[in-house]
């Protein structure tokens, strides 16, 4: 109901001729009307309707955003200031369980058991999330004002870094690494070399004393080290997190290769998974049943190759949208993280998913793209 709040508004004062013009859109409504279209050799029909409904937003957020005016720095501000107090009681939240109870959590961690999260326990996207919006306000924290707003923004972004570890969830904090490493060599470049190096040095040492000092951290990368020991000795298990990703990569190209042009059909998915669990990795649970955790593969196996083709484009475009503008490197590191996201997860199989992926991209890029004169303080 949000979502469509924010669109109608959005889109109420504005002709509808100017709402074809928006090509980003057209190649969202080409790839998901396939999705609608694998209706008709989807024999789960009730799974269809689950896989098409959260693609919606993809056929709206668009317009939101294209049409969205032009926000005030001090819009802008309240909305960091806000959105930082909401993922801090976030962090909180999740944290508050070790509370009293670290042995137990971190033994937990040795068997791939993660801190709850807020949003239905889903660790990948929350931490997703929190990359982003740390992201965000390095972006804007020099368009804050001086005082209050520049200090919690801050220290928000560095407590919301050090609860990463923390949780060790490990695509975001991967993606947070990339992140400030990206960040280190933009400042190098446009400022001044020695900056580079120094983000880079305290890079090095707020890892070191992560592993030294956050117990859920250091047993995440012990899970991580034991798991590519068992890797090597020729074990493939989708009793371990890693080896299912690559077990349904592997299953869903068997699938794909044999329905190559129309797909399975987005309701017939998780059924042709399951007939390969049972097939080539007999004994799986059915918990331990995924999707191709790749959006391009999923694309793939629901629609077929051609279809997966559009998707890519749909994916690439954005990249159209860098301009020569200090917002552009944010811009970027908001669509490089998402892109690697789609790459180890269906991301958009999900409407948290979808509304994640699509916010952060147009959020980040309308600022910076209707903006352009908004100074630095």
């Amino acid at each position: 109901m949000a979502m469509i709040a924010f669109v109608v508004n959005a889109v109420r004062d504005v002709h509808p001729r100017y709402w074809f013009r928006q090509k980003w859109w057209w190649l969202g409504l080409l790839w998901v009307a396939a999705y609608g279209l694998s209706y008709f050799w989807s024999h789960d029909k009730i799974a269809w309707s689950e896989r098409f409904q959260v693609k919606l937003p993809i056929l709206l957020f668009p317009f939101a955003f294209a049409f969205m005016p032009k926000l005030s720095s001090k819009q802008l501000q309240w909305f960091t200031v806000a959105t930082a107090a909401l993922f801090l009681g976030g962090a909180c939240y999740s944290v508050y369980p070790l509370i009293g109870h670290v042995g137990h959590y971190v033994d937990q961690y040795a068997v791939s058991h993660l801190l709850p999260t807020p949003a239905e326990d889903d660790h990948i996207l929350f931490s997703l999330s929190v990359t982003l919006f740390i992201v965000w306000c390095v972006y804007i924290f020099p368009y804050l004002s001086k005082g209050f707003a520049r200090w919690f923004v801050g220290i928000t972004a560095a407590l919301l870094s050090v609860y990463l570890h923390i949780l060790a969830a490990r695509t975001g904090l991967f993606l947070w690494y990339v992140f400030v490493l990206f960040w280190a060599v933009y400042m190098a470049v446009r400022k001044n070399k020695w900056v580079g190096i120094g983000i880079i040095t305290a890079l090095i040492v707020f890892c070191a004393l992560a592993i030294t000092y956050i117990p859920t951290f250091r047993m995440r990368i012990g899970y991580m080290s034991y798991m590519m020991v068992v890797y090597k000795q020729g074990e493939m298990s989708a009793d371990y997190s890693d080896m299912g990703r690559w077990i349904s990569y592997d299953l869903a190209i068997k699938a794909i290769r044999q329905h190559p042009w129309a797909g399975v059909g987005a309701g017939d998915m998780m059924d042709t998974m399951r007939a390969g669990y049972a097939r080539y990795y007999p004994g799986t649970k059915e918990e331990q049943v995924l999707l191709p955790h790749n959006q391009f593969l999923t694309v793939s196996l629901a629609c077929g190759i051609p279809v997966a083709f559009l998707f890519a484009l749909w994916v690439f475009t954005p990249l159209t949208w860098l301009r020569r503008h200090r917002g552009s490197f944010f811009f970027f590191m908001a669509w490089l993280i998402l892109f690697v996201q789609s790459l180890v997860d269906p991301v958009l199989e999900v409407q948290y998913g979808v509304f994640v992926y699509l916010f952060f991209l147009l959020w980040q890029g309308h600022d910076y793209i209707e903006r352009p004169a908004l100074k630095a303080t």
